[in-house]
């Protein structure tokens, strides 16, 4: 089954973590044996040849840099224009994938259906170009608010205002507070060119803010259940209700401490946790309930998201085994509209509104 993945952070694992993603995720993982300056060394779950397999044929795929204030124990940037230099370099990253035939970035209703029919044309796809729809997964690196046409210029089509933390223009996962000025001109100028905003990882109040102060397209792109899981990095069902009613698609996200309560982070193990891909359904379902429909739902891994198979459900090996999804939602008597719709058919139906 063809399949839409709406965040993957391949920019930063080949700019950051140096992995050369044009190789076997196996030759990925040899290389890295022995080191241990990243938790998932060795353990990587994600490269093209896997995409393939997986026939995982377009992706949301980020640019990312952190702006950190000197009180801001978090890694990143220590100003804006080093954070911009950091996205453009991720940017040059995916020119050259294209440029080698690896990639092609996806801007606009016409280049989306052109590549669904390379994809489903029925030759093989091991050759086939991934295609990438670029975001930025927090906005700090946009200097001022004239720098979201030039982003815009290079292809950026959707942007989450805020990572971990405070942000320049939101407040993010385990920060509080609200976006203020700066961050409403942010979302007046995303509107303008029509730029998505991705809810994720908006802290509580900046998430409310958004909502009120953004009239665009909206979608999460990796987010789980608070219900589930209680930690301000997933949504209650409150956002979720706000989310649905916006025409929003919510993406499952599989790093293993999303999925289940009590994860501990370098202690717990996937398997003895219980965090496999079927606990990931609990949380597509929860949102389906919610709902009433399997309409808002779709796949957002963050595979390749500073985790590797230590923090991932145990039953996927390379992101290729997100093929074992459908199954599980046919188990739960999804039908088989539902379970195209989960895997790729919400995201196309969203992206063909958002860019007709």
């Amino acid at each position: 089954m063809f399949i839409i993945d709406a965040h993957l952070d391949l920019s930063m694992n080949a700019m950051e973590w140096n992995r050369n993603l044009r190789l076997p995720v196996e030759d990925i993982r040899k290389r890295e044996v022995g080191m241990t300056d990243k938790p998932d060394r060795a353990k990587g779950v994600v490269s093209f040849p896997e995409l393939r397999k997986g026939n995982i044929g377009l992706v949301v795929a980020t640019q990312i840099a952190r702006f950190v204030a000197p009180d801001n124990p978090l890694p990143g940037w220590f100003s804006p224009e080093q954070a911009w230099a950091q996205t453009q370099g991720q940017l040059a990253w995916y020119k050259a994938m294209e440029d080698a035939g690896e990639m092609v970035q996806i801007t606009n209703l016409a280049a989306l259906e052109k590549h669904l029919a390379l994809w489903n044309d029925g030759t093989p796809n091991t050759s086939k170009p991934i295609g990438y729809i670029l975001s930025l997964e927090g906005a700090d690196s946009i200097v001022d608010v004239s720098y979201l046409q030039r982003a815009y210029d290079n292809g950026l089509r959707a942007v989450g205002p805020a990572h971990y933390g405070p942000g320049r223009y939101a407040q993010g996962t385990d920060a509080t507070g609200f976006m203020g000025p700066k961050g409403h001109a942010l979302l007046k100028e995303m509107e303008r060119l029509n730029i998505i905003l991705d809810a994720t990882h908006l802290c509580d109040d900046s998430f409310w803010e958004a909502m009120e102060h953004f009239h665009g397209h909206v979608w999460a792109s990796h987010n789980n259940v608070r219900a589930l899981v209680n930690h301000n990095r997933q949504f209650s069902d409150e956002q979720l209700k706000e989310l649905i009613s916006r025409g929003a698609v919510i993406g499952g996200a599989m790093d293993a401490w999303m999925m289940v309560p009590g994860w501990v982070r370098g202690v717990s193990q996937p398997k003895e946790m219980g965090a496999s891909l079927d606990v990931l359904v609990d949380h597509m379902d929860h949102i389906c309930q919610l709902a009433g429909n399997a309409l808002h739902v779709g796949i957002g891994s963050d595979l390749d998201g500073a985790f590797g198979k230590e923090q991932s459900p145990y039953d996927l090996e390379t992101i290729a085994d997100l093929q074992k999804i459908p199954a599980l939602f046919a188990q739960r008597g999804y039908s088989a509209a539902d379970i195209d719709n989960i895997m790729h058919g919400n995201w196309l139906r969203f992206l063909r509104k958002a860019w007709s």
